[in-house]
């Protein structure tokens, strides 16, 4: 069957070479041109079988290659696949892992997050802040940030707070602006002790978290205070005694915010003043009565001394009444002798009347103030009501300060009526005990001894 479709496909090839002919050719010459083109196609053929086989081996070695690969490439898939399952199950558990450590992690940021806020609402007003004054902003980011800390953040963070503990411990001198009294801002040499107490020049000092800065004090504590510190201030790093506010601040601001004996005077108003001049009349009477008694008490010791009456002293007085009553009786002398005493003892007792009334007095101005303040109080707290404590306390405060002055100056005049009235009372005993003795006397030398 094959060699019936080679024939005519041999002659269709032929066709060519025999249309290409000249007309003259022989049929020799047609058959060795028929022959020769036969050689040619038949070595063509060999030559294009040969190139087959060629790239047939080629392709045979290239599947052969493709499919080793792909064995390869199956081998190496499954060992992926292996590994891919592997890691996914590493990936489950370092997802684990890191969620537990995540939970841990945001506790401990939580924590010091607090921490960082706690500790900045406790930095805020702390003197310190004028040495560092970027701690307050390192713990407000940390308190704000809504990222985990790096650990970089958490060492900084514990280190900041050591060092804020240590500064704690320290006197610290240092430069900075202060405002004064009179609202300049200057920079002064200024002692720091510590979270407690800052002071400048003898002056202490303040801090305003608001503008970071330190101001004067407008109200000084008292002098001595301010000397205790020009001595520490002086004493260099030999340091010494010094007041400290253990509040940091508070102590010191209720110091200076005590009012002053005379705001005290000027919180009584007229009743206030009022019992102070009686108190200044008592005393300015007590002091003359202690003067006038005094004197007259030696002039009596010295007339006691004396036989001639002399008229300088009350005794001496009291015996020039009688001096010359030579003749008359016992019970005579005595009614005169009583009569020179009665006069006497007027002037000895001259003032202390007014000083009972006056320490009687005191403390009756001083209730009177008080009702009149009471009374002012609860008129204010009708017209603005009770919200405000400070309003009551500081309006009770003032109505009292009148009761207060009334009884500081009733309890010296009370006291001083005591004393001075006990030394008149001395001088009229001695002047009775006189008196008896002349009457003794007197009847001695009219009816002799008795048996």
């Amino acid at each position: 069957m094959k060699r019936w479709l080679l024939l005519p496909l041999a002659m269709f090839c032929c066709l060519p070479a025999w249309a290409e002919l000249p007309a003259n050719a022989t049929l020799d010459g047609l058959l060795e041109q028929v022959r020769d083109t036969r050689l040619m196609q038949r070595q063509r053929h060999i030559e294009r079988e040969a190139r087959f086989l060629q790239r047939r081996e080629e392709r045979q070695e290239i599947l052969e290659s493709t499919l080793q690969a792909l064995q390869a490439a199956k081998q190496k898939r499954q060992q992926q696949d292996a590994q891919f399952a592997e890691n996914q199950r590493l990936l489950q558990q370092r997802r684990e892992l890191l969620e537990q450590a995540s939970a841990e992690l945001g506790e401990l940021f939580g924590s010091v997050r607090q921490a960082a806020s706690q500790s900045r609402e406790r930095f805020a007003d702390s003197l310190i802040n004028i040495e560092r004054p970027g701690d307050l902003q390192q713990l407000k980011s940390l308190a704000e940030s809504r990222e985990l800390p790096s650990i970089d953040k958490l060492q900084s963070f514990w280190q900041l707070l050591f060092e804020r503990t240590l500064a704690a411990g320290k006197v610290v001198r240092l430069q900075s602006q202060v405002i004064g009294a009179d609202g300049r801002e200057r920079e002064q040499s200024v002692t720091r002790i510590g979270p407690f107490s800052a002071v400048s020049d003898g002056r202490y000092l303040r801090y305003l978290p608001q503008s970071g800065r330190l101001v004067e004090l407008g109200r000084q504590p008292d002098h001595r205070y301010q000397l205790v510190a020009r001595r520490f201030e002086a004493a260099g790093e030999a340091g010494g005694m010094m007041a400290i506010d253990p509040s940091r601040g508070a102590i010191l601001a209720q110091l200076v915010q005590t009012p002053t004996l005379e705001e005290r005077i000027r919180q009584g108003g007229v009743i206030g003043y009022l019992i102070i001049a009686l108190g200044v009349v008592g005393l300015l009477v007590v002091i003359e009565r202690l003067a006038v008694l005094g004197l007259l008490g030696r002039r009596m010791k010295r007339q006691l001394r004396l036989e001639a009456p002399g008229g300088n002293n009350p005794l001496g007085r009291v015996r020039q009444a009688v001096s010359g009553e030579a003749e008359v009786d016992a019970e005579t002398l005595q009614l005169r002798l009583d009569e020179a005493i009665l006069k006497e003892i007027p002037r000895l007792r001259r003032g202390l009347p007014l000083v009972g009334i006056l320490a009687a007095v005191a403390p009756l101005l001083g209730l009177l103030g008080t009702v009149t303040g009471m009374i002012e109080t609860f008129q204010s707290i009708t017209l603005f009501g009770a919200g405000d404590p400070r309003l009551m306390s500081g309006g009770i405060s003032q109505a009292l300060v009148t009761t207060e002055l009334g009884l500081a100056a009733a309890i010296p005049l009370v006291l001083l009526h005591s004393f001075i009235s006990g030394r008149s009372n001395r001088l009229i005993q001695i002047l009775d005990e006189q008196s008896a003795a002349m009457v003794a006397e007197r009847a001695e030398s009219r009816h002799g001894p008795a048996v």
